[in-house]
């Protein structure tokens, strides 16, 4: 069994990511999988982007919309993706969560530009 297998079918993810002091923060996201790997959308002013860029070290875990763990905690490490690796992505997501991917789109327009990253996990 593979460790993405307990992702499957779950729409949200517990995303730990570490300060510059190794202290964690978690965000629970949306995320998508493809070629073996898993991909986050975010807004490129958000805390989490800037902690990734400083440490790429991650873990994940499944979990309900408010982070709430469903599953076991897994290690990766994230790279920040673009071009066309990310615009398959995007798509992927909008096709995932459909009119919601849309709304918070516009929600968080005033954040800035989309940052994809893609999460390798160990």
């Amino acid at each position: 069994m593979s460790s993405l297998d307990q992702f499957s079918n779950q729409k949200h993810i517990n995303l730990e990511t570490y300060k510059k002091n190794d202290q964690a923060v978690q965000t629970p996201v949306w995320f998508v999988i493809q070629n073996d790997l898993i991909y986050v959308i975010t807004k490129e002013s958000t805390g989490k982007v800037k902690r990734i860029k400083n440490n790429p070290s991650v873990r994940v875990v499944p979990s309900d919309m408010k982070g709430k763990p469903t599953g076991s905690w897994v290690s990766g490490k994230a790279t920040v993706v673009n071009d066309e690796e990310a615009e398959k992505a995007i798509k992927l997501r909008k096709k995932k969560y459909g009119f919601m991917a849309t709304v918070a789109g516009f929600l968080t327009s005033a954040k800035g530009k989309l940052v994809v990253f893609s999460i390798k996990l160990d």
